[in-house]
């Protein structure tokens, strides 16, 4: 782990930062430069504390040093990946699905990840956050369709905001009859402990509403003791929480890590939700796994952990089509009314399921 010495007590936001961190060594550091130029870089202290510098493949810094890799980009790879584009009728809102939208609230995040799917739009290069005109808009287009029973607030990371702001933004939702679930999308718990105090749990909440919080971590060493408190004050404020895990290269592409982050989760009242297969962002291809792969180690879940640590193994489909499971198939119908179903072990087994009778006429 990084020395407390040489550990920056603000976030590390350059490549000379780092360097100043013991993080990277100069010369490195002299590399990132064209790196940092491309794409933002944040690196709280409490992430900062968990990196072993010695260790060239430390699952902490791949996901928030920069790596000179990320100047290379594959042509498949997409500035906006998964679609926001396409379903965005007004600025700040990306409705893919009938009853629910996204609401980007900001462009800025306490840390950024070297994966992030928004990553050619985050950052302090542009607008930090929607304008009060802008905010005004997209609660309109949300309060004039009744369809819309859940808002997702994302961004940028919607606790990077002043709990001020954030409790005007929950209250003017709260004044939205139809909308009954809010949920927010935050890396803040673990990467930024020290944000969840009582005026931010406290601007968490709106009236009418259930809220949900998500919290993105990838390693179980992010949930650290700082980072289990901040969930249970979240938790222990009567705010449920489900997890959100992109599956990356040298970082969880393991079953036992990913077991390991699983049941943190759910020890901390963390229930288990998406584990996303990585974006086609630019410059993430040594970050990447296969479906293949994916589909091995989801696998290796099933059975060897409790049903509460199972993650739903999914992939943004690019161009905006939305989420589709991609896990394993343990069930083919070979004819009708006979199925193959796989158990946890591979084992193949016939499964007889006749077609139920007709109900009798009175």
């Amino acid at each position: 782990m990084s020395s407390p010495s040489t550990l920056p007590r603000s976030a590390a936001r350059s490549p000379a930062d780092l360097a100043a961190a013991g993080l990277v060594t100069l010369e490195r550091a002299r590399e990132l430069e064209a790196v940092a130029a491309r794409y933002a870089v944040a690196l709280t202290p409490a992430m900062a504390s968990l990196i072993d510098p010695a260790d060239l493949h430390d699952p902490i810094a791949r996901q928030f040093v920069p790596d000179p890799a990320e100047l290379a980009s594959l042509p498949q790879e997409l500035s906006d990946p998964i679609g926001d584009e396409a379903h965005a009728p007004v600025d700040g809102v990306v409705h893919r699905y009938p009853d629910r939208v996204l609401l980007k609230l900001l462009h800025v995040c306490p840390v950024y990840c070297r994966f992030c799917f928004r990553r050619e739009s985050v950052g302090p290069g542009g607008a930090s956050a929607l304008s009060p005109e802008a905010f005004a808009r997209a609660l309109a287009y949300v309060a004039a369709r009744p369809a819309i029973w859940e808002v997702i607030l994302t961004g940028g990371d919607p606790l990077a905001m002043a709990p001020r702001r954030l409790r005007e933004i929950m209250q003017a939702l709260g004044g939205i009859g139809h909308v009954k679930i809010v949920r927010i999308h935050t890396r803040v718990p673990a990467v930024d402990p020290a944000r969840i105090d009582e005026a931010m749990i406290a601007a968490l909440k709106a009236s009418g509403k259930t809220v949900y919080v998500a919290l993105h971590a990838n390693h179980p060493r992010e949930l650290g003791d700082a980072a289990r408190a901040a969930v249970a004050r979240i938790v222990d404020a009567g705010l449920p929480m489900v997890s959100q895990t992109v599956l990356l290269r040298g970082v969880n592409d393991d079953p036992d890590v990913l077991a390991e982050l699983m049941r943190a989760f759910v020890e901390n009242r963390v229930k288990p939700y998406y584990l996303h297969h990585p974006d086609l962002a630019p410059g993430t291809a040594h970050l990447r796994v296969d479906i293949s792969r994916g589909r091995e180690i989801v696998a290796a879940l099933r059975g060897r952990t409790s049903g509460l640590c199972q993650p739903e193994y999914v992939l943004d489909v690019p161009g905006g089509w939305g989420k589709s499971p991609v896990g394993p198939v343990y069930a083919r119908e070979d004819a009708p009314g006979s199925w193959r179903v796989t158990d946890y072990e591979g084992r193949e087994h016939t499964y007889a399921d006749p077609r139920p009778p007709e109900p009798r006429r009175p």
